[in-house]
């Protein structure tokens, strides 16, 4: 089943960092938060990637392109350009890289993606969010229910403190930056039908809005519940929370 990834947004909020690059290129250890994304699942055997390209495509073209030289060590003749290899990390992926548009929103890129999806069912999620989501699970879900959308809903770690109190102000619960306790929001990692790209009407279409509103109001959207590690990148914050993740030894994903 392919996996499209969704790597086309300017990624202002993360302008620190997006003036230069694209915001799925920005690095959580060495790595790009992209590869990342990829590895997890990888991980459950999906390796057959099509990424849905905008802002600075050539930037992540040019990794792929590179991502051989990159992960190996070699000696180079800088006056033959002669290239000997000497190790390499190798990865058995298959990656296709699609410019679907500058100014394109979500749901256009979705559709311009048609012709590499093939009307097959396939999976969908963003290029600056990282889980440790069951990707097994979350496919055995959606063949189950038989609907044409499934998203994976998480629980974000709040922002700040969170204090409970009773009518009269006594404190019953105080969690510093805890998992929230309500609200389930869009975590990505869907899976998808091919129909589901009708639904879609032109490049300027939200795809958490209108597609997915739709899909909803004709009952078939369903969301996996997913209670474990979900964080996105949207700001240098953000970023910074993930690389102390990863530094510690202990990443999730």
């Amino acid at each position: 089943m392919k996996v499209i990834i969704l790597a086309g947004g300017f990624g202002t909020r993360l302008s620190e960092y997006t003036q230069l690059i694209p915001k799925p290129m920005v690095e959580v250890g060495d790595k790009p938060i992209l590869y990342h994304i990829m590895s997890r699942y990888a991980r459950f055997g999906h390796k057959d990637f099509g990424l849905a390209l905008g802002y600075k495509a050539e930037l992540i073209k040019k990794y792929f392109l590179d991502f051989q030289k990159l992960n190996s060590d070699f000696t180079i003749d800088l006056g033959s350009g002669e290239l000997k290899i000497h190790s390499t990390k190798k990865q058995d992926w298959k990656v296709g890289l699609v410019d679907t548009g500058l100014n394109t929103m979500t749901g256009g890129r979705v559709k311009k993606m048609k012709e590499f999806i093939n009307n097959e069912s396939f999976m969908l999620t963003y290029g600056d969010g990282l889980s440790d989501v069951n990707i097994e699970q979350l496919l055995s879900f959606h063949k189950k229910h038989g609907k044409m959308v499934t998203v994976t809903a998480v629980r974000p770690t709040a922002r700040f403190g969170e204090v409970l109190t009773d009518d009269h102000g006594k404190v019953l619960s105080f969690k510093e930056k805890p998992q929230t306790t309500q609200g389930w929001i869009n975590g990505g990692f869907f899976v998808m039908e091919p129909r589901f790209l009708d639904l879609i009407e032109n490049e300027s279409s939200v795809l958490e809005k209108e597609p997915l509103e739709k899909a909803q109001k004709l009952g078939e959207l369903m969301a996996y519940k997913h209670d474990g590690f979900w964080q996105c990148m949207d700001t240098v914050r953000d970023r910074n929370v993930l690389e102390e993740i990863w530094q510690s030894g202990n990443a999730p994903w």
